[in-house]
């Protein structure tokens, strides 16, 4: 939620403060994320910084003072995470698809690893951030916890009967949504789910948000909503 901040809560010194905050569901409470101060010439007449005009005269700046914090990150966690890790959305995440191989007893181990570095190539050549989880010596179910917990947006998996039908499982971290995926409409449908992953933690936290929002006309009002615990001190009207 955007907004400006009050003469009190404004950067000292300067002409007025606008401010990003971000809303915790679970705590209800607003956290500032980003600030953008105008800080007039109240600094440049005390430090005396003066430049040249175009007419030659000499004339004191204007300055701004922009900051987007690193707490953000901190608010991403709390926002989109859910008890069984991060869940990071694609458009920010390091890495956006985990490939996994499943081998089972007596199956072609050497043909699905090669196949889940081959669809590594593909993704990765279409622009799409994916890496393979080729380690032997953790269990594909081990796997699937890590890579939960550290919030990757897909996980595709490659088992045999993938191999034979020249397809891969994705599954999606934000909803556990599964899907079979052919390898002819890969790149397609692997964009497609990475942009409704973004657009589904997007329209949770708004929905989240605005559930919380309450309009109070009256002191009392105002104590008996913050007490709560479950409305955006910001959005307080």
């Amino acid at each position: 939620m955007k907004g400006r901040k009050s003469e009190l809560g404004k950067f000292a010194g300067g002409l007025y403060t606008t401010s990003v905050e971000a809303f915790i569901p679970n705590t209800g409470r607003g956290i500032q994320g980003a600030t953008s101060h105008c800080l007039g010439q109240n600094f440049a007449k005390m430090f005396e910084i003066n430049f040249e005009n175009e007419k030659g005269e000499k004339s004191m700046f204007w300055q701004n003072s922009w900051a987007y914090s690193t707490r953000t990150i901190g608010v991403m966690a709390m926002v989109h995470g859910d008890n069984k890790g991060l869940v990071l959305p694609p458009k920010v995440s390091a890495l956006q698809v985990i490939v996994i191989p499943v081998p089972y007893k007596d199956a072609d181990t050497q043909g699905i690893f090669d196949a889940c570095a081959a669809t590594v190539v593909t993704l990765s050549d279409a622009g799409i951030r994916a890496e393979a989880d080729l380690r032997e010596n953790y269990s594909p179910g081990w796997k699937y916890l890590n890579w939960k917990m550290k919030g990757v947006p897909l996980r595709i998996e490659k088992g045999p009967r993938d191999l034979a039908n020249n397809q891969v499982r994705a599954v999606r971290r934000d909803n556990g949504e599964k899907t079979d995926i052919s390898r002819v409409f890969l790149v397609e449908q692997v964009n497609g789910m990475l942009d409704k992953i973004q657009q589904n933690l997007f329209d949770v936290a708004k929905q989240k948000r605005d559930a919380c929002i309450e309009v109070v006309k009256t002191w009392d009002e105002f104590v008996k909503a913050l007490g709560q615990k479950e409305t955006d001190l910001s959005s307080l009207v």
